[in-house]
């Protein structure tokens, strides 16, 4: 048994880490695992494991234990920033200084976005385009919303103000310039297409999102008092997260059920080659247990992030830190996703 595992490690076929064991792939679940919302390829973060090793311990349960452990938390290039996570932990209940916590528990979160997105990818593999890329999109942003809400309960609205700022600004314009941009260098001699109704979709919800936003902005310029226009403001701004909350509900109903069929990959008819397409390299269960441990790290360490921010000094530096914290994890979410030749 052992000397086929290590005989499908030595091999170029690809290989699904199941039950602690290497199992390989056939032509059939190549296809399933590979299926994703776009042709996947080679993360220019990830590093290539080798199994050897992991593969000659009997137990299966800490053969699993140790292969998973080998692939998510040594299988990215950040993995020398990981220290970082129980350095903050140490230093939060140790009587560290307040700045050496949040410069800690920041750096920290960096390899945790970047691995929640590897997990999702990895997640969506065997769940489909579809729901992995919704679930890209939700947990991908665990880490700003986490911040935000303890920011929130505490009553700190300038952080709250300034980590939005930097979601907003490093997924709607560095993130999406970026794909752009390097999807046109990518397909300098070919056309690069895009799904006209998922396009029609997404501008209509950002358009919403503009509009919720913009409006209880514009009641300081309708001439009424200053009270009345920040009660009429307040009451405007609680109507709008309502009206996006359930156009987010509705949105998924729409993706998952009503017109699912408009957010499949379509097959393009150029033979159905995924052979450039990535594998699954851990498996379904595995990789949701570890999306749900990484979450809850995610915001332990967003608790100290916010823990630290003392009262009566100013935010701004400190929100300006989160904001470019945002963008660098911003780059490795887009790394992560690198244009295909597709």
């Amino acid at each position: 048994m052992a000397s086929s595992q290590q005989h499908a490690i030595t091999t170029n076929e690809p290989w699904l880490l199941e039950n602690g064991s290497v199992k390989r792939l056939t032509k059939e679940a190549r296809h399933r695992h590979g299926r994703s919302a776009h042709s996947m390829s080679s993360s220019s973060l990830r590093k290539k494991s080798d199994l050897a090793l992991v593969n000659r311990v009997r137990f299966p349960l800490l053969r699993l234990f140790l292969a998973n452990l080998q692939e998510v938390i040594l299988g990215t290039k950040l993995f020398i920033l990981f220290p970082a996570v129980p350095l903050a932990v140490i230093g939060n209940y140790a009587g560290f200084g307040r700045s050496w916590v949040f410069a800690l528990s920041l750096i920290g979160l960096t390899p945790l976005a970047e691995r929640v997105s590897f997990l999702t990818e990895q997640i969506a593999m065997f769940t489909g385009p579809t729901v992995g890329g919704l679930l890209n999109a939700t947990c991908g942003n665990a880490t700003e919303l986490i911040i935000a809400i303890f920011a929130l309960a505490e009553n700190k609205i300038a952080v709250v103000k300034y980590s939005l700022l930097g979601s907003v600004l490093s997924n709607l314009l560095l993130v999406l310039g970026t794909s752009l941009f390097c999807g046109g260098i990518a397909n300098m001699r070919s056309e690069q297409r895009y799904d006209r109704k998922q396009a029609d979709v997404n501008s209509l919800m950002l358009l919403l999102g503009l509009l919720c936003h913009m409006l209880p902005l514009m009641f300081k310029y309708a001439g009424s008092p200053a009270s009345m226009a920040l009660d009429a403001s307040l009451n405007l701004s609680r109507a709008s997260c309502i009206v996006m909350l359930i156009a987010y509900v509705v949105y998924i109903i729409f993706q998952l059920f009503t017109h699912r069929q408009l957010f499949e990959e379509q097959d393009d008819g150029e033979g159905g080659d995924n052979s450039d397409e990535e594998e699954a390299v851990i498996g379904f269960g595995s990789g949701l247990a570890w999306l749900i441990g990484m979450t809850a790290v995610i915001a332990l360490l967003s608790e100290f992030v916010v823990g630290t921010i003392e009262d009566g000094t100013s935010h701004y530096l400190k929100g300006l830190i989160l904001l470019l914290c945002y963008i660098i994890i911003a780059v490795c979410f887009f790394f992560n996703k690198t244009p295909s030749g597709n």
